[in-house]
């Protein structure tokens, strides 16, 4: 998918294959002329993965699992996509992934009716928000399916269970720790989320704030901004930032698309190295930025081994068993277990000297 725009255009492309082939990533950068911000930027990611669970025939399937993202077509859930994929065929169930285009709860509410219609054992859902799915995951419940979250949570009366990647106060704690290192424990920063509404986020800025208040009393975050895990919509977003707060210092981005989308803006505005770009992202995403100085740090989990790791659990569930703290799981490893929340694992930073060891 390429999409033109007059100032940048991201594209993701899925196409399905006879074997999952992973991540093609590929970065193309086109000036109009010499003067920095003046040209336009070309980024395609093309990404590789297929329904694998197609080769086992229908009647022999144990289960029929729907796993729906936030949105579908970025990289983060294209890659989750991979991992969900490959726990079907591994465990021998028919994963159906599907979402809406952009980060719109009705349009997740119509994937997921249109997954109840078609009569799933499971839903797993990464919630665009947490309150307005509560009806439509009730009526599923309603219906004998289990539910499950997902990356974002929604209410707890609204699913059986929630597979977090991490704790979310230790994530919450370690990204402002790690934009407050880099500032020097000092000044303005602003916050780049995908929506206001998502549960996961704001759980995340809780902590942040609480982690500043607690040690870094000399630095201000001046706002929150929306890019609605869009690339193109974080890009004008961080570019806005810049305008309306001269003096900022630092940008923590906690949507995948931001950190990649701060990052470009600083660097076409010549602040590399001057404001502080952090934040969750992949390695891929972030490999030139982090080498060029234009960001400093990336944290992340593997989205693939999310994907993996829901797609067992919610055959798990359907099997009668809940998980348990200290559980072994196939290609994640043990996890962890507090109430009603599976936490997948620890973050990973990425920095200019390790990225190169990482490929998603």
């Amino acid at each position: 998918m390429f999409m033109d725009g007059l100032i940048s255009t991201w594209g993701v492309t899925a196409m399905r294959r006879t074997r999952p082939w992973g991540l093609i990533f590929m970065l193309f950068i086109t000036a109009c002329s010499g003067e920095t911000g003046s040209g336009d930027y070309h980024i395609i990611y093309s990404y590789e993965t297929e329904t694998v669970t197609e080769e086992l025939p229908e009647d022999q399937r144990k289960y029929t699992i729907g796993v729906v993202p936030k949105v579908k077509e970025i990289m983060y859930f294209l890659i989750a996509q991979d991992g969900a994929y490959e726990a079907g065929a591994d465990l021998g169930v028919n994963v159906i992934y599907d979402g809406p285009p952009i980060a719109d709860v009705s349009r997740q509410i119509k994937v997921i009716l249109e997954l109840i219609d078609q009569g799933v054992d499971a839903l797993a859902v990464s919630a665009n928000d947490p309150e307005k799915l509560l009806p439509v995951l009730q009526e599923a419940k309603r219906k004998g399916i289990k539910v499950l979250t997902w990356d974002a949570d929604t209410l707890p009366e609204g699913r059986d269970l929630f597979v977090n990647m991490v704790d979310p106060e230790v994530l919450g704690r370690h990204l402002l720790d790690t934009l407050a290192w880099h500032m020097g424990e000092q000044g303005d920063y602003a916050i780049l989320t995908s929506t206001l509404s998502a549960s996961n986020q704001n759980e995340w800025i809780k902590w942040m704030s609480i982690q500043q208040q607690d040690y870094y009393p000399k630095m201000n975050l001046v706002t929150i901004a929306e890019t609605y895990d869009d690339p193109q919509k974080a890009y004008e977003a961080a570019k806005q930032l810049l305008q309306d707060h001269p003096g900022l210092q630092g940008i923590i981005g906690i949507a995948s698309v931001a950190p990649p989308a701060a990052a470009q803006a600083v660097k076409e505005a010549g602040q590399s190295g001057t404001i502080k770009v952090v934040g969750l992202s992949t390695p891929n995403l972030m490999a030139d930025f982090l080498l060029d100085g234009s960001a400093q740090m990336a944290t992340l989990w593997s989205p693939k081994k999310l994907g993996y790791l829901t797609v067992a659990l919610a055959v798990q569930l359907l099997d009668g068993q809940m998980p348990y703290d200290g559980q072994e799981i196939r290609n994640i490893g043990n996890i962890r277990v507090k109430g009603d929340m599976v936490i997948m694992g620890e973050p990973l930073d990425f920095t200019a000297e390790n990225v190169s060891q990482y490929d998603f």
